[in-house]
């Protein structure tokens, strides 16, 4: 294998709607440095692609008519899936998003947006940012479920504050260490604190945290 074709960032898209999907599989394909392994209407179809494929992104659906796209993300936690999910979808529930986003997805693109954003965004996906619009995270602040209300409210150091302020916006380690003048590898050690002192594991967890905890102090 040449180190272009590895080197492209392999989708898979799931959704109902087939003239959306095969029109986003064309559209995508047509990218580059994207390929686009499969796409598919199913959560059965979707576990088959996944178990047959090197997948580094998802994009799902949250509603394929008889099936919750949500179910397939406790199937990805059990198989040890290490790529990126990103929701792309009509419309979401606020109230759901905090289950979500605990479970890792790493954003959330809505179908009226243009193709133009979804390219960028997945490319953001897979270099660490977490794709949420600010409004939207303030909505679902509003139907927080309380289930992570439980984690302490540790003390943050400046550091600790300036790293998480710029990762709630959506930067990237890069951009992080840029923006307040430290190294990468700092960014990623503030980052290991900061998961362990919050109790999460992931990115787009610890955006949550920021937003129901660390709000006032950010």
């Amino acid at each position: 294998m040449n180190a272009a074709v590895a080197s492209k960032i392999r989708i898979l898209i799931i959704d109902d709607h087939t003239l959306f999907r095969e029109g986003l599989a064309r559209l995508l394909q047509s990218e580059p440095g994207f390929e686009v392994v499969a796409h598919c209407s199913s959560l059965i179809d979707a576990m088959r692609a996944i178990s047959e494929w090197a997948i580094d992104i998802i994009l799902l659906d949250l509603d394929l008519g008889s099936e919750k796209g949500a179910d397939l993300l406790g199937n990805l936690r059990e198989i040890g899936f290490e790529g990126k999910v990103l929701l792309v979808t009509a419309g979401a529930n606020e109230r759901e998003m905090p289950s979500l986003i605990r479970k890792g997805i790493s954003g959330i693109f809505l179908k009226h947006n243009s193709p133009a954003l979804l390219v960028q965004g997945i490319r953001d996906a897979i270099n660490g940012k977490a794709l949420f619009e600010q409004e939207f995270l303030k909505k679902v602040l509003a139907f927080s479920e309380g289930s992570v209300a439980e984690v302490r409210h540790m003390k943050l150091t400046e550091r600790e504050r300036q790293v998480l302020s710029l990762v709630f916006e959506g930067l990237t380690n890069k951009e992080v260490a840029d923006r307040i003048q430290i190294s990468e590898s700092a960014v990623k050690s503030c980052l290991q604190h900061l998961f362990t002192k919050t109790g999460v594991r992931t990115r787009s967890q610890l955006v949550r945290i920021a937003l129901e905890k660390y709000r006032d102090e950010l």
